[in-house]
């Protein structure tokens, strides 16, 4: 079975535009998520997803594969699969958020490895413990599993609710999905669900929808670049040597 990782990447950020070729370190992003992708060692093709030829010029200057997709998707799941639908060998898909430069190889090759195994799982993803005090943050989204590992529901609120000290601790969701080719093509074909619009989370469509979302827990954090401030501070750790091992990653969180 094929193993693929789709880099959704697309030029319009609200927030930031033209993200995906900003310079860090001296690279691209997402050249620096495309690396992290090579180093796992585990994926047939690597494909960036964008709407954009700048974009996909640069993908090809680092000698990265590329994919131009349309510019009316809602979101990176939506891009992705528009990619999948021609990938007919590929059964196993990885979304790598092209905004997380410094996310672990490791991580990755325990999330397809894991999916690969266990014909069970429709979709697989991670999370990282956090603190209290991260856990209130409604930008951060939690996570709450059951004994197997499979996500009963997430949150921007503060899940689970402590009403007394103790507790099983907070998780915090990391923006890498894996999905089996059928689970991929159906979840895009599927309406918002009530939840998912109520949270603005789009897993929250396959948990409405019966789907199992098998959760990695994650030694690992990592860190999204929403702004040019997030760009700076990921430039400041890669030139300082972090960001590279398990133990310097550690710091990050």
């Amino acid at each position: 079975m094929k193993v693929a990782a789709l880099i959704p990447a697309r030029w319009g950020s609200t927030r930031f535009p033209g993200k995906p070729i900003h310079k860090i370190a001296g690279k691209p992003l997402i050249q620096h998520v495309w690396e992290r992708c090579c180093e796992a060692g585990l994926f047939d093709r690597i494909i960036i997803a964008t709407d954009d030829a700048r974009i996909a010029e640069a993908a090809a200057g680092f000698g990265a594969e590329a994919a131009l997709t349309s510019g009316e998707h809602q979101s990176g799941t939506d891009r992705i699969a528009e990619v999948v639908r021609n990938l007919t060998r590929v059964g196993l898909i990885f979304n790598v958020q092209g905004d997380e430069p410094l996310v672990a190889p490791e991580l990755l090759g325990e999330l397809v490895r894991t999916l690969a195994r266990d014909r069970a799982i429709d979709l697989i993803t991670a999370a990282v413990p956090i603190d209290a005090d991260e856990a209130r943050s409604e930008h951060v989204v939690k996570v709450v599993t059951d004994h197997q590992g499979n996500a009963l529901y997430f949150s921007r609120s503060v899940i689970p609710f402590a009403r007394g000290p103790g507790g099983p601790g907070y998780l915090k969701h990391l923006g890498i999905y894996g999905y089996r080719r059928k689970a991929l093509l159906e979840f895009v074909r599927l309406e918002p669900s009530p939840l998912e619009q109520a949270e603005r989370l789009e897993q929250l469509r396959a948990l409405q929808n019966g789907m199992k979302l098998r959760v990695i827990i994650s030694r690992t954090g990592s860190i999204g670049v929403d702004t040019l401030e997030d760009a700076d501070a990921v430039e400041r750790l890669i030139l300082r040597g972090l960001g590279r091992s398990t133990s310097n990653r550690n710091r990050m969180e």
